[in-house]
């Protein structure tokens, strides 16, 4: 938000800025929805395009009726920030009916993450993606230079989404299974998930729960944004499959800040990047199967389609034919890509573009 104020006082002439920040004690006064009102009305100025920033803006109880309001003025460009837990997309629906548009906030990109530590001495992009793919793209991290405080600063991140924003605002009293639950999907991204298996497997492990509440659960989670849920398209039947789902980890430096190297699987991880980096870049993105066959991505923009396949390493033959065979069975002609770790330029094979997961990330295709 701040950044995009820096660049309207740069581009836009005699722009008025009106800024609030419930974060900042000095707006204490105003965290009242009917003072929100008149404190931006009386900072309005005629005749300059005016800008309503607020950020957290769920502080202020009945916000919703002071933004509609001014809103129907018709006299200001208004922009406003929540909590992932206390601001879900479905309230934005709710408060403001067909007068919004949602801006989806990622964490940095490989991209980002690259500019950020480019003065830092190391140019070398397999280096660096290294250690992205254990950092991940939550900047506020990037401020700690010993890897404890690193990790601690996620977990605390992580933690007040989890463990406190999303058990307050449903009013949740069991948070052991919320927090095995996040646990279990963080450490089965790109794994085939139901309701039914997870509830059975907490169970097992003396977790007591149920399909139905571990169906709400990974539904408040992806609300969040903790986890996005990826679901299952028939290339051949060209139609949606409602049974089993995938679910992957908005940022990987959760998963290794809350789970350590356990269980670490690297193709799994770059699974997960790439489908992060997909929505990122607008796509919408599916499982793709193919009668016995499955394809990680169908990733879907406008008429753009693309069928993708991630692997961490395809030197080996055996790896490579298991790739290749499903994008081989597919008989349209949208694009085909296998996006791995083979730390060489782009090639094709039959058709086929076979990309370093590095330079795909940096080479953006829109």
């Amino acid at each position: 938000m701040l950044a995009y104020i820096e660049y309207l006082r740069k581009h836009v002439k005699n722009a008025n800025i009106i800024y609030i920040d419930y974060m900042d004690l000095d707006f204490e006064k105003i965290k009242e929805y009917r003072a929100l009102h008149t404190y931006v009305e009386a900072h309005y100025l005629e005749g300059v395009a005016n800008y309503v920033f607020v950020d957290e803006v769920q502080m202020c109880p009945d916000f919703e009726l002071a933004i509609n309001s001014l809103y129907s003025k018709r006299k200001y460009d208004i922009y406003i920030t929540g909590s992932n837990a206390f601001l879900l997309s479905a309230d934005l629906a709710t408060l403001f009916t067909g007068r919004y548009i949602s801006l989806h906030v990622f964490p940095f990109s490989f991209e980002e993450y690259c500019d950020y530590y480019k003065d830092s001495g190391s140019g070398d992009i397999e280096q660096l993606f290294d250690a992205y793919t254990i950092s991940g793209g939550l900047a506020g991290s990037y401020e700690y230079q010993v890897e404890k405080d690193r990790s601690n600063y996620i977990k605390e991140v992580y933690e007040t989404i989890v463990t406190r924003d999303l058990v307050q605002k449903y009013n949740l009293s069991d948070t052991m299974v919320l927090q095995r639950l996040s646990e279990f999907l963080m450490d089965n991204v790109s794994n085939l998930t139901s309701p039914n298996k997870v509830s059975g497997i907490l169970s097992a492990n003396n977790i007591p729960t149920n399909h139905t509440t571990i169906g709400k659960y990974i539904r408040y989670l992806c609300n969040a944004f903790v986890f996005y849920d990826v679901k299952r398209y028939d290339i051949r039947g060209k139609k949606y499959l409602e049974s089993l789902d995938k679910f992957y980890l908005c940022d990987l430096g959760i998963r290794y800040a809350v789970l350590g190297s356990r269980n670490m699987d690297y193709g799994r991880s770059y699974e997960n990047i790439v489908c992060i980096e997909l929505l990122r870049r607008g796509f919408d993105v599916y499982v793709g199967k193919l009668y016995q066959k499955e394809v990680d991505f169908v990733a879907q923009r406008g008429s753009e389609k693309i069928y993708i396949q991630v692997s961490d390493n395809i030197a080996d033959e055996n790896t490579f034919k298991r790739e290749i065979t499903p994008l081989l069975s597919i008989r349209d002609a949208y694009s085909k890509k296998i996006i791995a770790r083979t730390r060489h330029p782009r090639y094709t094979y039959e058709g086929i573009e076979i990309c370093n997961i590095a330079d795909w990330l940096l080479q953006r295709e829109d």
